[in-house]
C-alpha cells in the first residue's frame, strides 16, 4: 500500500526520533511542529529538551548526536532506554542506521516499517493502534 504521509528529513530530530511518528506531531489539536522547528509556540518539552539544547548543537554545525565525540551520552542513553522499553524503538539504533546508510535510506526504511498496512497512514510510536483506522500495529522484527 502506498503511504499517505511522507516522512521528511526535517522531521528526524537530533536524537534520532522520527517526529512524524510522535503522538504530539500527529494529533489534530495543539499539534507539535517537531523538534527541529524553532518557533515561539514550541512545546515546553522541546524547549527544555537536554538533547536539543546540548552545547554540541549550539556550538557545532551538527545535525545528529552520532556526530558528537560523546555519542552516546547519558541523556541519549536514558531516552533510548525509555523508548526501547515502552515503545520498542531505539534512538541510538536510528542514529546508527542514519550514520551507516544515510538519511535517505533511513527514511525509506522508516516509511516501509512505520506505515499502517490497513490504511497507509503513518503509525504512532506511542500508541498500539493506528490513529487513523484503529488497526493494531504489527511488531517489526
Amino acid at each position: 500500500m502506498k503511504p499517505h504521509t511522507k516522512i521528511k528529513s526535517s522531521s528526524i530530530a537530533q536524537c534520532g526520533m522520527n517526529c512524524g511518528l510522535c503522538y504530539a506531531f500527529q494529533r489534530e489539536k495543539n499539534k507539535c511542529p517537531g523538534c527541529r522547528q524553532l518557533s515561539a509556540g514550541m512545546p515546553v518539552s522541546i524547549e527544555r529538551c537536554k538533547i536539543r539544547t546540548c552545547g554540541f548543537f549550539t556550538n557545532a554545525n551538527a545535525k545528529f548526536c552520532y556526530q558528537c565525540t560523546e555519542f552516546p551520552c547519558k541523556n541519549l542513553k536514558h531516552l533510548d532506554k525509555r523508548y526501547r522499553t515502552k515503545y520498542g524503538t531505539s534512538m541510538i539504533g536510528n542514529l546508527s542506521n542514519i550514520k551507516a546508510a544515510g538519511i535517505r535510506k533511513f527514511i525509506s526504511s522508516e516509511q516501509v516499517k512505520r506505515t499502517c498496512g490497513s490504511c497507509g497512514d503513518l503509525l504512532c510510536v506511542h500508541k498500539p493502534n493506528c490513529l487513523k483506522c484503529g488497526a493494531k500495529k504489527v511488531k517489526s522484527v
